[in-house]
C-alpha cells in the first residue's frame, strides 16, 4: 500500500513539473513578417531594409529566411526553442522545405541558425557553425546586432543560391497577365460598342425609336452605359490585382506583396538541421 502511494505520488509530481515546465516557456510569438524583433533592437529603418532583401530574395529563389529576436529562452535552451519555432512558423515551401530561420536570444547572447530539411545540404551543420562564428558573432561583440544579422542573412542567401530548388511560384505572374488581358478584351467591348452606338445608322434608330423624346433620352444614356462598361472591366482587372496578392507556392501567406500585409510561412519542414552559438 506504502509502496503504491509513492508510485502515484511520484508520478503525480512529475506530471506536474512537466506541466509546470510547459507553462515557463517562452511562447513561440505569431509569424506575421519576416523580421520578429521583440527586443526593440533593430530600428524602423533597419527592419524595413532586412524585409526588403529577404522579400526580393523570396521573389528571386523561392526560399523564406526569418528573423527572431527575443530577450531570452530560458528554461529552454536555444536548440530546443528554435525547434518550436520551427514547428509552429513552418518556414519554407511545402515539399520543398526551403526555410532558414535566424534566432537570437539576446540577453542570453546566444543564436541560432534553424535550417529545413531541403537546404541541410546546401547549409549543413558545420557551415552553419562557421557563418555564426565568423560572420555573425563578429558583429554582435561589438554591439552592431544589425551589421551581424545583415551579414549573417546575406551570407545565409548566397549558399542557397547555388542550391537546385524549384523557380518560385509564377502566380503573381500569371495574375498580373490576366488583368492586362481583361483591360484589353475590356478595351475592345467599349470601342465596339462607342463605334456601334455613335454611327449614324444607330443614331438615326434610336431616336426613331417611339417618339423624338424617348430616342434622345436613350441615346443620352450612351454616355452611361459605357462608363458602367469600363468601370466594370477596370474592377475586375484591378481584383486579379489586388486579389491574388503574391505566393511563394507553398501557401499560408495572410497578405500579398513585398510593401504591407500579414506574411506567413509556406508549410516547410525541419528536423533540427542548423547550428547554435554565443559572443
Amino acid at each position: 500500500m506504502i509502496r503504491l502511494l509513492r508510485t502515484r505520488f511520484a508520478f503525480g509530481f512529475l506530471i506536474a513539473m512537466l506541466a509546470l515546465s510547459a507553462w515557463a516557456q517562452v511562447a513561440v510569438p505569431e509569424l506575421s513578417r519576416r523580421v520578429t524583433d521583440q527586443t526593440a533592437t533593430l530600428s524602423a529603418d533597419q527592419v524595413a531594409a532586412l524585409e526588403s532583401k529577404l522579400a526580393a530574395f523570396e521573389a528571386k529563389k523561392g526560399s523564406q529566411i526569418a528573423v527572431l529576436i527575443v530577450p531570452t529562452t530560458q528554461p529552454e535552451d536555444i536548440a530546443q526553442f528554435g525547434i518550436r519555432v520551427a514547428d509552429q512558423w513552418k518556414i519554407g515551401r511545402k515539399k520543398v522545405d526551403d526555410g532558414v530561420i535566424l534566432i537570437v536570444a539576446k540577453d542570453d547572447r546566444t543564436l541560432r541558425l534553424e535550417v529545413g530539411y531541403g537546404l541541410e545540404g546546401a547549409i549543413p551543420d558545420a557551415i552553419a557553425k562557421r557563418v555564426i562564428a565568423e560572420i555573425i558573432t563578429p558583429y554582435f561583440k561589438a554591439g552592431d546586432f544589425y551589421g551581424g544579422i545583415d551579414a549573417g542573412v546575406q551570407q545565409v542567401m548566397q549558399l542557397i543560391e547555388g542550391e537546385p530548388l524549384p523557380p518560385p511560384s509564377a502566380s503573381s505572374q500569371g495574375e498580373g497577365d490576366g488583368a492586362f488581358v481583361m483591360l484589353i478584351v475590356g478595351g475592345m467591348v467599349v470601342g465596339w460598342l462607342l463605334a456601334t452606338l455613335m454611327s449614324r445608322p444607330a443614331a438615326g434608330g434610336i431616336a426613331a425609336l417611339g417618339s423624338g423624346v424617348a430616342g434622345a433620352f436613350l441615346l443620352g444614356l450612351t454616355p452611361l452605359l459605357l462608363f458602367i462598361v469600363v468601370f466594370v472591366f477596370a474592377g475586375v482587372a484591378t481584383g486579379f490585382r489586388r486579389g491574388g496578392g503574391w505566393s511563394s507556392g507553398g501557401g499560408g501567406w495572410g497578405g500579398g506583396g513585398f510593401g504591407g500585409g500579414s506574411w506567413g510561412g509556406g508549410g516547410g519542414g525541419f528536423g533540427g538541421g542548423g547550428a547554435s552559438g554565443s559572443w
